[in-house]
């Protein structure tokens, strides 16, 4: 684990609450994570499902946190693009980085739910091609070129060209976000192939990292998220407890051939109990050895407001000093 690992902490607002309220959770979560030194603070974009994420409009929500938060680096994990339009995505994410104090990252993806298209006027078929034209006009957008008719982006924001992140499952796009110096995002678990249901997480996202690294321009530091669900607890037993339950609910991401709950942790690539035993597993994940920034989420196990809390404190005191993280030496006093 090398030593400058920046650590963040990541939500897709599932507090089983009404959307009001996972609103209001999910922003003194991340407080509290800015509190106790986190670097950064991610959240998803989801549409239509409130099962799978419960928050559409990323910006406006972080917009809310940059009023309530004063280092902490918050990010969109993920933007889904195709479905966006890029200029007003431009204008938006001006503003807001603006508003925050030049503490906005960028994270961008083609989106992984079909359903969600067709409202937009988009075919999913077509979302590889979508991406690439819409990250594109974003992207001379922040850089203050002619978008048309001698216009360009007021307010100017040229730092974002370099605060994007791609999220990918291949290969391919790890090649391409290194190509284009962007950072690249991993997920928290990825579906196994049919020819080899029994790989590990590492496995699968080995490909992409040595192909970022490799398309990587020479001189170009490389920005290497990691997502990893993390639940830190005070005993197993309890993390047990509530991991029985929330996996017991949760969508699977590929077919699993039993239901015992030590199948559905190994399934959802989910590191739970103690803070020792979240680093003896977090260590026995060579990706992380090669990631610029941990970030940790609580889904698919979703415990109680009061337990994520712990959660991430037990992360920043315990857990992620284990692994080679200092905290910010500005700790916030909010």
């Amino acid at each position: 684990m090398r030593p400058a690992i920046r650590l963040g902490f990541f939500t897709r607002l599932l507090d089983d609450v009404p959307p009001g309220e996972r609103y209001r959770l999910a922003a003194e979560q991340i407080e509290h994570a800015e509190a106790l030194g986190f670097d950064s603070a991610w959240v998803a974009q989801h549409h239509f499902d409130g099962e799978e994420g419960g928050l559409p409009a990323p910006l406006v929500f972080l917009a809310h946190v940059a009023a309530r938060t004063t280092r902490i680096r918050l990010g969109t994990g993920i933007i889904t693009l195709p479905l966006e339009q890029p200029v007003r995505v431009a204008e938006d994410t001006a503003v807001l980085d603006l508003l925050a104090g030049g503490r906005l990252e960028v994270g961008v993806g083609s989106g992984g739910t079909p359903s969600s298209f067709p409202p937009f006027g988009h075919d999913s078929a077509g979302r590889a091609d979508l991406y690439a034209r819409h990250l594109a006009v974003l992207l001379r957008a922040w850089s203050g070129e002619d978008l048309g008719g001698g216009n360009r982006l007021y307010p100017p924001a040229p730092r974002l060209a370099g605060a994007v992140w791609e999220a990918t499952f291949s290969a391919s796009g790890g090649a391409r976000a290194g190509r284009a110096g962007n950072g690249l995002m991993l997920s928290r678990t990825q579906p196994r192939p049919a020819e080899h249901p029994q790989a590990t997480l590492a496995d699968l996202q080995r490909p992409i990292v040595d192909a970022y690294y490799e398309s990587l321009p020479p001189g170009v530091a490389p920005r290497v998220v990691a997502s990893r669900t993390a639940f830190v607890a005070d005993s197993r037993a309890e993390a047990l407890r509530c991991a029985e339950r929330g996996l017991g609910r949760g969508r699977l991401p590929f077919e699993l051939p039993g239901s015992d709950l030590d199948g559905r942790i190994a399934a959802f690539d989910v590191h739970l109990g103690t803070p020792d035993d979240v680093v003896e597993s977090l260590r026995a994940d060579p990706t992380l050895e090669r990631v610029t920034d941990l970030v940790f989420q609580v889904h698919s196990v979703d415990p109680p407001h009061p337990l994520i809390l712990r959660s991430i404190e037990l992360l920043a005191t315990e857990v992620a000093p284990a692994l080679g993280w200092l905290p910010s030496t500005e700790l916030s006093t909010k």
